[in-house]
């Protein structure tokens, strides 16, 4: 597909720059200005990678903040986060503007447009004018809820871990500061190092696997870290594997969700992904909170292992959104790694 190459130029300029200038500066956040674009300016084939792209910029601004807080949070007496929080908040005022500066959207728009329309016609599913905003039917709409769900199970059980896990390693681990950052820290720099090639990989056996594999092993993990007591240095090595899953999960849900509503308002249902994806973040501290402070700290990595298992069977039951592997039209071209 001699379009396709553009079509990596296209999120290279865009989704770079905008998660570049965005992302970065949400310090670990999943949600930001870059995942909102990306539908506009990013074909469907790519949109994978591109959303790898993102949160490996995401994840990049998580590891500035975790150093930050290894470095400057002492040992003893009362920390002070003022420096950390006026950092973030200089970098984020920086890069809206460039953001406003350099990032035009609907040039970018108009070029994803053309290769989408090119991409239709090749497979045959061009629709009609006027379907644009067409009901969304009522079996993606069900696959829709279940990945729905699946996002704030996972999401429920992910943030427990990482907003207890300060109070955690101290009460039962004996780390004290900001000593906790570190094992957060392996696991973001693990998940920046798999964010590409979990988007290559999804682009060859599909999201909704690619998504099943993370879940199994992040609910693995969860679960061998309800057997440790102690700290112990290979603990990192079950981080790293965390932020492994956490990259094949978080880079293809969101794209499923972009697939079900194409045809249909996109940015209603993706509306709903940000609206399940942070009342799950809302509603964690409070649920996991209750159990740890009435129940005790233990409840934390079983906590999280259960509902990450939850979003595992729910998530066998989503049947639209995956990505079809673009077929090579002659034999030179299968080694070409590229879309």
């Amino acid at each position: 597909m001699l379009f396709l190459p553009f079509a990596d130029n296209i999120v290279s300029l865009g989704l770079f720059v905008t998660a570049l200038c965005v992302t970065l500066v949400a310090m670990g956040s999943y949600r930001s200005p870059a995942v909102s674009l990306m539908p506009d300016v990013t074909p469907k084939p790519l949109r994978s990678k591109a959303n790898a792209i993102i949160n490996l910029m995401g994840a990049v601004g998580g590891v500035i903040s975790l150093i930050l807080i290894s470095t400057l949070i002492p040992k003893t007496g009362k920390p002070d986060y003022f420096p950390i929080f006026l950092v973030v908040a200089l970098v984020m005022v920086a890069s809206v503007l460039i953001l406003l500066w350099k990032v035009k959207e609907n040039p970018l728009r108009e070029e994803r447009e053309k290769i989408d329309l090119a991409l239709d016609i090749e497979e045959g599913t061009v629709q009609e004018e006027g379907t644009v905003s067409a009901p969304m039917a009522p079996e993606v709409k069900r696959s829709l809820i279940l990945i729905l769900i699946s996002v704030s199970f996972w999401f429920m059980g992910y943030n427990a871990v990482t907003t207890a896990f300060s109070k955690y390693a101290q009460i039962y681990w004996g780390i004290q500061g900001g000593g906790f950052a570190n094992c957060l820290l392996v696991a973001t720099i693990a998940a920046i190092c798999s964010y590409i090639p979990v988007g290559a990989i999804a682009s060859r056996i599909g999201r909704k696997k690619t998504i099943l594999g993370g879940v199994v092993l992040l609910a693995s993990m969860f679960a061998l870290g309800a057997t440790v007591k102690e700290y112990h240095v290979w603990i990192n090595g079950l981080f790293a594997l965390v932020g492994v899953a956490w990259a094949a999960i978080n880079v293809n849900s969101y794209p499923m969700v972009v697939e079900m509503s194409k045809g249909s308002d996109i940015g209603k249902f993706t509306g709903f992904y940000y609206t399940f994806s942070m009342a799950a973040q809302i509603v964690t501290p409070i649920l996991s909170g209750f159990l740890l402070e009435h129940v005790g700290y233990h409840t934390l990595f079983p906590y999280a292992a259960l509902f990450v298992t939850a979003a595992f069977f729910t998530m066998l039951f989503v049947k639209h959104g995956d990505s079809k592997p673009i077929p090579k039209k002659s034999k030179l071209e299968a080694f070409d790694v590229d879309d």
